[in-house]
This record gives C-alpha cells, sequence and structure tokens, in this order.
C-alpha cells in the first residue's frame, strides 16, 4: 500500500461539518455534486430504513440483504452525492441489495492519484464486508473519476483472501496444501471474496482526458488542451493520472496499465469477472468528461443524433448499445502497445482495445431538454426517480432471483 494512505483516509472521520453548513451556497448556485466538498452532509437514511451504509448502520427487520452495493464518488466529491442514488436503491429492492456510499476518498483526497484511492476504497470494501458475513454478491457504481478507483479496487480485490487467521502448523504439509487449494478454489472469479455481478460507471473518463476533445469545456481547442496537460498538477497525482503523465520507475502510465493485469494487480481479469458492465455517458452538456472517454469508443463510433430515440419511461436516454462479443486481442500486440505508446493517439488506442475485451452496454442519455443540461456530468449521478429505476434494474437483471 502507498506509503500514508490509511492514515490519510482515516483523518476524513470526525471532519464533518454541519448540516445546515454544508447547504449555505446551495440556494444561490447548484455545485455540481464531484465538486462538492466533504462538508455535506453523509449519505445516511434516517429512520425507517437503515441499510444505506456510511460505516456500520443498523439493519431493519426485514430480510438482510446479501447483495453489496458500493458507491464511488468522484472528485472532490463526497458519500453525500450518492444520497438520493442509494435511497432509491434500497427503496427499490430493500430485501435484496445494502448499499454503502464509499467515504475513504473525499474532498481534496480525491487529488491523491487512482492507486491511493484505489487502495483505500478495496480496504474500505474490505471492512465492510468483514462485518457482514451474510454478503454473498458485489456490485459497484462509480461516478466520474469514482469509476476509475473503483476499476483498480477490484483489482487488488480479484480472488484475494481475506481471511485473517493463518493455518495452524501442525507438520502435515499435505493437509497445508490441501487447504491452501481449497481457499483458492472458493476465491477463484471473486471480488473480496463475493460473488461479482454489475460493474456500472457514470461520466467516467476511462480513456483520460489528455488531448482529443476529451475535456468539452475547452472546445477543442489544441492551445487549450496542452495548456490543461502542463497545468494539470493543480489536482496533484490525480492530475498526471488522468492527463497520462504519469512515468513512475519508467512504467507506463497508469490508465495504460490498468488494461491489462499488472503482477498481483488483476485488474483486467477482475473486470471481465462481472456478469455485466455498464457505461453511462452523456452526449451533450457534459463540460468536464467527454462523450468518448466516458463511453469507450473512438470517434466513428459514436451514434449520430438521427439514431437517437425517445422513451417516455427514460425520457434522457437516447441511445443504448447492447453488448456486443468481446474483441479478443493478442496479448503480445496490445502488451507492446501498451508498454510502447507514443503519443497520446496510440494510448488512447491501446486503451480501447484493452478495455474492449468486455463486452460493455453503452447507455447514452442527453439532458438536452433539461434545466439541469449545463450540469449534466452531476445530473446524470443525481437522477431523479424515472431515471434511478433504470439504474436498480441493472442491477435487478443479474440477480438469481430473476428468470433474465
Amino acid at each position: 500500500m502507498a506509503p500514508g494512505a490509511r492514515g490519510r483516509g482515516e483523518a476524513v472521520e470526525g471532519g464533518k461539518l454541519s448540516r445546515r453548513k454544508g447547504r449555505r451556497y446551495s440556494a444561490y448556485l447548484r455545485r455540481p455534486s464531484c465538486f462538492k466538498p466533504a462538508c455535506d452532509p453523509p449519505a445516511v437514511v434516517d429512520g425507517g430504513d437503515q441499510r444505506v451504509d456510511k460505516g456500520g448502520g443498523r439493519e431493519g427487520e426485514q430480510r438482510i440483504p446479501t447483495h453489496l452495493v458500493v458507491m464511488a464518488n468522484g472528485i472532490i466529491g463526497s458519500a453525500a452525492n450518492w444520497r438520493f442514488a442509494a435511497k432509491q436503491f434500497v427503496k427499490k429492492y430493500p430485501e435484496d441489495v445494502f448499499v454503502h456510499c464509499s467515504e475513504c476518498n473525499c474532498s481534496t483526497l480525491t487529488f491523491d492519484g487512482v492507486d491511493v484511492m484505489g487502495e483505500r476504497l478495496a480496504e474500505e470494501v474490505i471492512s465492510v464486508v468483514a462485518r457482514r458475513p451474510e454478503l454473498e454478491k458485489i456490485s459497484f457504481v462509480g461516478h466520474s473519476l469514482g469509476g476509475l478507483i473503483a476499476r483498480y479496487a477490484i483489482g487488488i480485490l480479484y480472488e484475494k483472501d481475506l481471511s485473517t487467521k493463518c493455518p495452524e502448523e501442525n507438520g502435515d504439509s499435505k493437509t497445508y496444501t490441501s487447504g491452501t487449494q481449497h481457499v483458492e478454489e472458493k476465491l477463484k472469479g471473486k471480488i473480496a471474496g463475493l460473488e461479482p455481478m454489475n460493474f456500472i460507471t457514470f461520466a467516467t473518463p476511462h480513456l483520460g482526458s489528455r488531448l482529443h476533445k476529451q475535456i468539452p469545456i475547452l472546445r477543442g481547442s489544441y492551445a487549450l488542451e496542452k495548456m490543461a496537460y502542463h497545468i494539470s498538477w493543480i489536482i496533484g497525482r490525480t492530475g498526471k493520472h488522468l492527463f497520462l503523465k504519469d512515468k513512475d520507475e519508467g512504467k507506463p502510465p497508469l490508465l495504460l496499465r490498468m488494461v491489462n493485469d499488472c503482477g498481483d494487480l488483476k485488474f483486467m481479469s477482475a473486470l471481465q469477472s462481472f456478469k455485466r458492465c455498464v457505461a453511462y455517458s452523456n452526449a451533450c452538456y457534459d463540460f468536464i468528461v467527454g462523450w468518448k472517454t466516458s463511453s469507450i469508443r473512438r470517434q466513428d463510433e459514436l451514434p449520430k443524433r438521427e439514431s437517437f430515440t425517445k422513451s417516455g419511461e427514460y425520457p434522457h436516454v437516447v441511445y443504448v448499445e447492447k453488448p456486443k462479443t468481446a474483441i479478443v486481442q493478442q496479448e503480445d500486440i496490445l502488451e507492446t502497445m501498451v508498454s510502447q505508446p507514443k503519443t497520446a493517439s496510440e494510448m488512447e488506442e491501446a486503451m480501447i482495445k484493452g478495455l474492449t475485451r468486455v463486452p460493455w452496454e453503452r447507455v447514452d442519455v442527453s439532458f438536452r431538454k433539461s434545466k439541469q443540461r449545463i450540469f449534466a456530468h452531476s445530473t446524470i449521478q443525481k437522477i431523479r426517480k424515472k431515471q434511478i429505476s433504470e439504474s436498480t434494474r441493472q442491477l435487478r437483471l443479474t440477480s438469481p432471483q430473476d428468470p433474465t
């Protein structure tokens, strides 16, 4: 684990300000959710339903849920950003899901880098799972940078033995070997010892933010994109990772390495273990994260506006691309692309080729006719009742109780 990662995560506890103070400015201007400071009230449900957890909530009287849903916030965000969505998940399926809104990466802790934040999230998930032995399944939902943090965390948690007890030494090497094999078999294909179900991202910069109109507010200006690249240090190590300029110990940029398994970190194996992977993207009015990077597509693969469709039930969902058969790349070719990229375009292509080995379902969203369209980057996370039912359906469809 990176030095100081645990300490910095724990320092967040007890740092909450009052609910009143956190809402002081909301009457004047709505702040994008991924830029809300950690002083926002925590994502906890008071009263009847106690299953939206912020570190140790009580359980109601109904059947205990066995499906853990982990929600990760974006940059300068907090667990409070997921409050509405978490309540809707629990309200829709009170006996199925237990929702945990991650608290370990909030406010300026989101500047520490994808790797450090991923390690903190992995530790947080391990802690939750340890407290709830009834859990059997796990899903991740990430907004913006939270999607990348979750991708790093699952690489750590893949087939990880969470047992803290070491086998007793009895001098019988056969017994020890047999026990080890049993544990390995039990953990095969598991995330934190649980069955991986859904991996869902909302407006996540999967391909990074470097050039190629990945930050729409820069309007495709090469001069502005180059300037953003040079001042990315403002958001610390996270900026280096997003702009693909980190070269730790001569290694390729982290986002490039995350499209393969890297030693003990099984990034790709973990992602491929989920039964369903869904990428929600803003087709317009997202000034923070571009359509290409959030939907993991090349420019010529983006759907044309004339092919958009309208849905009465989900009015902001304009295009749904069903999962395609995963493209199997030759490992040696992909490894060469990852380890020896020369340009931003080559790095982007390597990430697309790597990530499309997973059959993604892509859901394109447009808030063009919404009053909140200029806040599309956060609106996609705080979608209201009609739209949140679509997200809860994503989880429900992979539940064993459903014939689908």
